[in-house]
């Protein structure tokens, strides 16, 4: 096996830590391991790091071997270290940017100092890796051809309803971050406000005691209620089904004299005949085939 010098030897233009130039560095999400070749190298590489919380972003360096001085960026200093950071990459030093796990500026206050940068012509660059919210998709087994990333919910009471009931006919696969101590509270308003969808609970991704459950809304509540949660929470949430869909769900368990009969009790002025019509839109099929599988079923 090379080693990471000999890799980045041979391509030493595509692997320059360049000055003046901010990166957007993934760390891992739960096994130190799991960071790429390409973010050692510039963590190694820039002139400082910002970091969400230095303590964390040490440990990491320490593991590898890094010393690099640590700058802290986080929600509550953003607006006075934004501009600071700015004024050193001007000056021609090169600074990457990490969050405590995962891809900086994704649900985190890194979004911020990006635009910050674009307004001041600062180059931005981007060295990928862990996020817990497509490795908690990929884990779910749900639908993942569309999907919706909402990271928190809002904490305020009429902002997160609002975004809940706004949230509510979503049909894409919806992915929400919590924390242990707010899950019970966040599963119960899921419930109420969605009724019951499946959901898969993602805790401690890539760590030693990492779980996914899939279940219900409701079994999930429950079993939150009879066993305290534990670690970060990635919450997979099923979309609402789509007209077809729901249309389908009333009458997939029903024969076709069971189907017809409905639409007739719907309707008490309702002719047979139209009653016929209905069933086969419903079910995609030719008129003359849904009756003559009326005629068997009531010939039997």
């Amino acid at each position: 096996m090379k080693s990471l010098d000999e890799l980045f030897s041979a391509h030493p233009e595509k692997n320059r830590v360049e000055s003046g130039t901010l990166y957007l560095t993934a760390t891992p999400i739960g096994n130190t391991m799991d960071i790429t070749a390409r973010a050692l190298r510039v963590l190694a590489g820039v002139s400082f790091i910002a970091a969400e919380d230095t303590r964390v972003t040490g440990r990491l360096l320490s593991f590898y071997g890094i010393e690099k001085p640590l700058l802290c960026y986080f929600e509550h200093n953003k607006h006075q270290r934004g501009p600071l950071i700015c004024e050193r990459l001007l000056g021609g030093e090169s600074c990457a940017l990490v969050t405590d796990a995962g891809m900086p500026a994704i649900s985190d206050p890194g979004q911020d100092l990006v635009a910050l940068c674009r307004e001041r012509g600062i180059p931005v660059r981007c060295v990928p890796g862990c996020c817990a919210a497509p490795t908690a998709l990929a884990l779910s087994g749900m639908d993942s051809t569309r999907f919706a990333f909402e990271g928190f919910l809002p904490q305020d009471k009429k902002e997160r309803a609002a975004r809940l009931e706004a949230l509510r006919r979503e049909e894409r696969t919806m992915l929400f971050y919590e924390a242990p101590h707010r899950l019970q509270k966040t599963l119960a308003q899921l419930y109420e406000t969605f009724g019951e969808r499946e959901i898969a609970l993602c805790r401690e991704l890539t760590k030693l005691n990492e779980q996914t459950l899939r279940l219900t809304l409701s079994a999930a509540l429950a079993l939150c209620e009879q066993t305290p949660p534990r670690g970060e929470y990635v919450l997979v949430v099923g979309g609402a089904q789509t007209k077809a869909a729901q249309a389908e769900a009333f009458w997939s368990g029903m024969r076709i004299a069971e189907h017809v009969k409905h639409y007739m009790e719907e309707d008490p002025t309702l002719r047979k005949n139209d009653a016929l019509k209905l069933v086969a839109k419903d079910r995609g099929m030719p008129k003359a085939q849904v009756y003559r599988a009326l005629l068997e079923e009531e010939a039997q």
